[in-house]
This record gives C-alpha cells, structure tokens and sequence, in this order.
C-alpha cells in the first residue's frame, strides 16, 4: 500500500517521478498531485531536499517542506550508485513525466539528459526547471529566487520611488516558474495523447520574470521610459491605488470613466468627474498626485470599515490591505477552501494554502493529506515495481 493514496481528478493516473527540490520544481509537482497526478519524490539519501532543513520548524520537522510536499511519496537514491540507478530507471518505466531543477548540465552528468532519456523513454514528458534554461550564456550559472528577481526587473518597479532595492514578498522567481512547468507539462502531455511521444519541457526563472513584467514592457516601448517603483499605485490608470483612512488603509480601484463617476459621487465629490485634470484616465494619471490628495483628504475623515461598506454599496471596487492573520481568516478565502490543514504525527495541525484550481470532478476538500518522511515509501514503491515487472 503507498504512503499516499493518489486522489481522483483529471491527472489521476498519471505517474510524476520528482527529482526536484526546495521550491520551483516542489511546487511544479504539488499542483500537479493537487490535480490527482501520483507524485513520487526521490532524494538524496541523508538530508534529502534541502527544503527539509529550512525554518521555520514545528516539533523538528520543517513547516517550509510541509507546505510543498504534501500528498507526495519519497524515496532516497543514490544516482551515482549502480543500485540505486536501476532503481530510478524502473521508475522511468512506468513514469509519465520526470521534472528536474538542476542547472543546465547536470542531468547530461548523471546520464539522464533529455536525449538519453528520451531514446530510452520516447513517451516520457522531461520537465527541466532551473535558473536560466537550458540554453544561452547563463545556462550553467546556479540561481535562487531573488537572483532573477533582480537580473528580470522585477526588483527595480517593486517599492516605492527613492527607496532601496525591494524583493516581492514572495518567491515569485520560484513559483512562476512552477506555474509555467505545469502549464507545459499539461501541453506536453495534450502533444503525447496525438502524437505518442513525450516532449522536454525547458522553463528557466529568469524568463518567468520576463514573462510577467507586463504593462512594465509596453511603457518603455511606447514611452521610451525606464519603469520604476510607484509604490502602492497602478502605473496606467488612475485613481488605482492605496488611500490613509482615518484609521489604517484601503484600496480604491476605478479602472474606468463609469468607476470614477460612482467613485467621486459616493465621496460627495460629483463635480471631479467632469473636471478637465481628471476627466479622462489619462488625465487623471497625469495629474495623479493632485486627484490623490483629493480623495485622500475624504478618506482620512472616517475609518476603512465605514469607506468599505460604502464604496462596496456604491460598486465601486474596493477593498482592505490585510495581512496575513487577516487574509486567511476572510469569510470569502475560507468559503473557497483556500485555508487548508494537514495533520502531521510530529508537527500536528499545518496551516496552508489550499488549491485555486476549482474544477467539476476535483475534490476541493481543506484537509490535505500527508508529507512523506525521507525515504518513508521506499518498501511500497519498492513493491509496487516488483508487481508491475
């Protein structure tokens, strides 16, 4: 019996051996069991993912490991042992899709590049994650999230002008690039269903980075201008940003003319929708600073709740900054099962996120099923080949 009972939805059946590790590639795979695919993770024997050591920790084990490797199987091989290759090589047979993160040139190392594999394994989908893919100048170079954070631009329109290099409050170098794996492997496997073979799926960070500068690109096209950091404001339409209330803050979003009417009027304020400075978006972020002062000096003469309640009779879309306590007790995040527990033996009850993806035939349950102790399936896995030779 595996550790882990793959769950039903539309992966289910699908095999994922998951030589990955710490965060991008981990949280490839953990959509992909999300959405019934059967994960099993091989480790190095000894610490295993270097995820596993990372804080911060509940009764010892990692609550950062936890988060990521929740439903998966593990099993400890040596890929430099004869023994332990025969191993992997068995799990190849019966695999759908292997996702690695090494940097470009390890896997080649190991005898697991994307051409020996494939010759061996045509059906196979080879999803590689790393740093800077597997071509150009820096395919050998290692990276962490906040190394493509600031080589792919997102550092530099993140903050507030004048203020020093800022990361985005998550790992998304890491995460993106995650995203982005799935979304190929998916398309890969769609490929295989016509054509009878597996494809390799080469997805770098820093392009990730790139990919999601958005509207940051189309102002240095069309402007000529180097974007910067605006701090807590949209930079393309306006008003679109966070307001000082009398006690804390909120955000208002107008993100058109019929917006900005309801906007001025529910502030007492009709005349601004028709004053030449802010009549049109473009106008209105032009003269940014002055409308803000405006709405800012209403906003400051009572407190979020009341404006809320207020702006959300008026439909005028709005809504409060929380932090994370706040966020994961919202009515609406708790209604869309996106607070999820697992019960750990050692750890006890792990809050986490749990999965966005809502779909017909997919359980959306909030308890999560378990993380695997390093090499802890070895024996089913083990068994499970056997059985299947």
């Amino acid at each position: 019996m595996m550790g882990n009972t793959p769950r039903p939805g539309p992966l289910t059946g699908l095999v994922v051996v998951d030589l990955s590790r710490v965060l991008a590639g981990p949280y490839c795979t953990m959509v992909l069991h999300d959405l019934g695919a059967r994960v099993i993770k091989v480790e190095p024997p000894g610490a295993g993912d270097d995820a596993r050591g990372f804080g911060p920790f509940m009764n010892g084990k990692s609550a950062y490991f936890m988060s990521l490797n929740r439903g998966k199987e593990s099993i400890a091989l040596d890929l430099k042992a004869d023994g332990d290759r025969a191993i992997f090589e068995t799990l190849l047979d019966r695999a759908d899709v292997l996702v690695e993160n090494y940097r470009a040139g390890v896997m080649e190392k190991l005898g697991y590049g994307w051409k020996t594999v494939h010759a061996r394994w045509p059906r196979l989908v080879y999803a590689s994650v790393s740093g800077f893919g597997q071509t150009g100048p820096y395919a050998h170079r290692p990276a962490y999230d906040m190394v493509v954070q600031g080589m792919g631009g997102i550092m530099s329109i993140t903050g507030h002008p004048g203020g020093p290099p800022t990361r985005v409050g998550t790992s998304v170098g890491d995460i993106t690039a995650g995203l982005f794996a799935v979304v190929g492997i998916n398309a890969a496997l769609h490929a295989r269903a016509a054509s009878g073979a597996g494809s390799q799926v080469d997805v770098a960070m820093l392009d990730g980075q790139i990919a999601i500068l958005e509207n940051a690109i189309a102002r240095f096209t069309a402007l000529g201008e180097i974007p910067g950091p605006l701090g807590a404001r949209h930079p393309s339409i306006t008003p679109f940003e966070a307001f000082e209330t009398a006690d804390g803050h909120l955000i208002a979003a107008a993100g058109n003319q019929t917006l900005f009417a309801k906007l001025a009027d529910a502030l007492g304020r009709p005349e601004l929708a028709n004053d030449p400075r802010f009549a049109t978006n473009d106008s209105r972020t032009e003269n940014q600073p002055a409308l803000k002062d405006i709405l800012e000096e209403i906003f400051r003469t009572r407190p979020t709740d009341h404006w809320l309640d207020h702006l959300g009779e008026a439909g005028v879309p709005c809504g409060p900054i929380n932090d994370v306590g706040e966020a994961l007790s919202d009515p609406q995040v708790i209604a869309r099962n996106m607070v999820a527990t697992l019960t750990d033996p050692v750890a006890g009850d792990v809050l986490m996120a749990g999965n966005p993806i809502k779909m017909t035939g997919l359980p959306d349950d909030t308890a999560k099923p378990p993380v695997p102790d390093l090499d802890a399936d070895r024996a089913a896995i083990l068994d499970w080949l056997a059985k299947e030779a």
